[in-house]
């Protein structure tokens, strides 16, 4: 199915130049698209691909439209984020073609008589819904997945084959939830007594916000007695281990195999780079950045990109090497001075000899 340019940009916003009734069948990276499709440009570095692109429209940015232009003969939409539009506009072409599942239960399914599941929703095969849950209109729950007492799904969220949704545990409007994702597992919570690990019941939730992504095989636990909480806008992608009592704020990203142990606190627009590690009981404000494979170690109080790592050692060993590398710049600076010094000192030397 085909969709006019102009109505695109009617959706979307940007500055079209080129004809509105010009049809595009999908989207396509610059070096693969062909006469039909619509690509994009939010690197500058691929500007040469770019004016080379058989591509039917570009969306690019005004920075690089001028330049582009010299080459490229096709439409263009010219917007302020080539990136962010790309995604909005690709997701319009998808839902042209998604498979919708239709509303109902399947026949295989299992639900609580006490559980409420909006006629609208979706529930597939071999599901579970325990007593007192709450699925909302529009709701899809792939085949496979276990929703547990007294849980509430939002409107239009979507859990994936297999995801386990614990007891009372709470998702918001527009969440994904893709397989294998646990939510709601107790946290490793445990009183040592002789050397006897004592189990500490873990009776808080996971309440989750609206617009949420988690990736496949996340597990966020339960808080102890307090609940862990994920705001609204926060993607987490797979294999992610957010600890309980944590409390991640709104829009925060993690990539792949990052660890949050429990009772953390993050702020809102952070990012984490895969396999990232935080440690618990810390508290990290918003706009703060943290580099792929970095340990933190302690709270972080102000914005800012952080990124750091040590060999493993023993913790006596690490400590002092972590003071060293924390007094480097004052070292540094008493070395310059002494240099100054030596350097003024040998000058003087120098000129008793000669006037001598």
């Amino acid at each position: 199915m085909g969709i006019r340019l102009g109505d695109l940009v009617e959706r979307f916003g940007g500055e079209l130049i080129g004809d509105p009734n010009l049809q595009v069948v999908g989207i396509a990276p610059l070096t693969d698209a062909g006469v039909s499709h619509i690509s994009f440009l939010s690197n500058s570095k691929f500007r040469a691909q770019a004016g080379q692109s058989r591509a039917a429209a570009l969306i690019l940015s005004p920075n690089d439209d001028p330049l582009v232009a010299q080459q490229y003969q096709g439409a263009r939409i010219v917007t302020k984020n080539p990136y962010a539009y790309f995604a909005r506009a690709a997701q319009y072409f998808d839902a042209l073609t998604a498979h919708v599942p239709a509303p109902g239960i399947h026949p295989t399914a299992y639900v609580d008589p006490t559980a409420r599941v909006d006629a609208t929703a979706h529930v597939g095969p071999q599901v579970t819904v325990e007593a007192g849950a709450v699925i909302k209109a529009g709701a899809v729950i792939d085949a496979g997945c276990f929703i547990g007492r007294e849980a509430v799904v939002g409107e239009g969220t979507h859990f994936f084959a297999n995801v386990t949704f614990h007891a009372r545990c709470v998702i918001g409007a527009r969440g994904i939830l893709h397989s294998g994702a646990v939510i709601g597992t107790d946290g490793f919570g445990f009183a040592n007594e002789g050397g006897v690990y004592i189990k500490i019941p873990q009776v808080g939730r996971v309440v989750i916000g609206d617009d949420v992504d988690i990736g496949a095989n996340t597990t966020v636990d339960r808080g102890a007695l307090a609940d862990t909480i994920i705001e609204d806008g926060v993607k987490l992608d797979n294999q992610i281990q957010i600890g309980h009592n944590c409390h991640i704020g709104a829009h925060t990203a993690m990539a792949g195999c990052v660890g949050v142990a429990g009772s953390a606190k993050i702020g809102k627009y952070c990012t984490f780079g895969g396999a990232a590690m935080v440690l618990g009981h810390l508290t990290i404000v918003d706009h703060v950045h943290v580099s792929s494979a970095s340990m933190v170690s302690r709270s972080i109080l102000e914005p800012g990109q952080y990124t750091g790592f040590y060999p493993l050692a023993k913790n006596s060993e690490w400590e002092k090497s972590a003071a060293i590398v924390r007094n480097l710049g004052a070292m540094r600076e008493k070395i310059r001075a002494l240099e100054k010094s030596i350097k003024k000192i040998n000058n003087q030397a120098t000129e008793q000899e000669d006037e001598s």
